[in-house]
């Protein structure tokens, strides 16, 4: 099944190099296409998929001919090293694209520049950033908990949240250390809207329930899938990633699912500016987003689902961002809960 889905992908992936070629601002005749191709090449910080991305970078490379170099990395790690190089006065990326919370965070010490892309012209106006900085949201990340099939039966797996604390899962499952991972730390803040008066004691039983701590959400899956945890909070997109290739992994249907939204924005002091902006435009096009939704991604467009079973059921809703004070406070908090599993 997994080669029936990657021969697929390559094949849309050649219509849509063609595509892009009629979209607003894709014409060879852009005055910025040959500065981009003096340019040599466009850098990209993100976070997601390797394999994900290298879809954005056929597309890319395809229209311009400019090579795409693409570093990825968990947000925290992402943060701290755009801030790095910002602050030491060699930033050597030209595009970030990363969730709301790292995007925000890195917006507000500097790190980006305005930029209004033609392709943001079909986003509605309360979707655009007020100070014309970061992109609209094109893509969620909705966590769930993620579980082997060949291990837990659909029958007994955790249905809702308050299943998850089920005594059976103790010492059975793994998640990202909210006191490491900004991902996680938002996914939990944000339940305090779902779960209200019960959100204290889901942390707190939560972290008795950890049978393991993860510095990143991208090593979950992979345990879950070899059989070192039963259950495993992750992104939902990984049932795609890794269901293609063969490992059995299915996901817990919770209602409703949260998702973090991903922007993108180029960078302050952009080594390649114009391949930078070149770069935002085909991520945001429609072709683009066409095909990370075939490689299993959930876009923001309508009626378009990536190839994940029940996906177009499933109630979503999106995360609310935080202060860095409020990641803080909280990450204090927590840390005695999660250290004294």
């Amino acid at each position: 099944m997994g080669g029936r889905v990657v021969r697929r992908l390559g094949s849309v992936l050649a219509v849509l190099v063609v595509l892009t070629g009629a979209l607003p601002g894709f014409g060879q005749g852009d005055p910025r296409v040959p500065v981009a191709r003096r340019e040599g090449r466009v850098v990209v910080y993100g976070t997601m998929p390797a394999d994900n991305f290298e879809v954005l970078a056929k597309i890319y490379e395809g229209r311009y001919g400019v090579p795409v170099e693409y570093w990825r990395a968990p947000p925290d790690r992402l943060v701290d090293r755009a801030l790095a190089e910002f602050r030491a006065g060699r930033a050597l990326f030209d595009v970030v694209i990363a969730p709301s919370p790292v995007m925000r965070i890195l917006k507000q010490q500097g790190l980006f520049a305005p930029y209004t892309s033609p392709a943001y012209e079909p986003f509605p106006a309360a979707a655009r950033d007020r100070d014309g900085v970061l992109s609209p949201p094109y893509r969620l990340n909705l966590y769930t908990a993620l579980y082997n099939p060949r291990l837990v039966r659909a029958s007994e797996a955790p249905r809702t949240y308050a299943d998850l604390l089920d005594p059976r899962w103790r010492g059975r499952l793994v998640l990202a250390d909210p006191t490491l991972n900004l991902g996680s730390a938002q996914w939990l803040l944000n339940l305090r809207r779902v779960l209200r008066a019960e959100w204290r004691g889901f942390v707190e039983r939560l972290a008795a329930q950890a049978g393991g701590l993860e510095e990143s959400i991208l090593t979950i899956p992979s345990k879950v899938v070899a059989g070192e945890y039963a259950l495993g909070i992750a992104l939902l997109s990984y049932v795609h990633l890794f269901g293609r290739q063969g490992a059995p992994v299915d996901y817990v249907r919770l209602d409703p699912m949260l998702a973090e939204a991903h922007h993108a924005a180029v960078g302050t002091r952009a080594p390649h500016p114009q391949a930078a902006r070149l770069f935002v435009d085909t991520l945001m096009s429609r072709a683009a987003l066409l095909a990370l939704a075939q490689a299993g991604e959930f876009v923001l467009l309508p009626g378009i689902y990536p190839p994940i079973r029940d996906a177009d059921r499933l109630r979503v809703t999106v995360m609310e961002d935080y202060d860095e004070e409020t990641y803080r406070r909280a990450r204090e908090e927590w840390a005695p809960v999660f250290r004294r599993r």
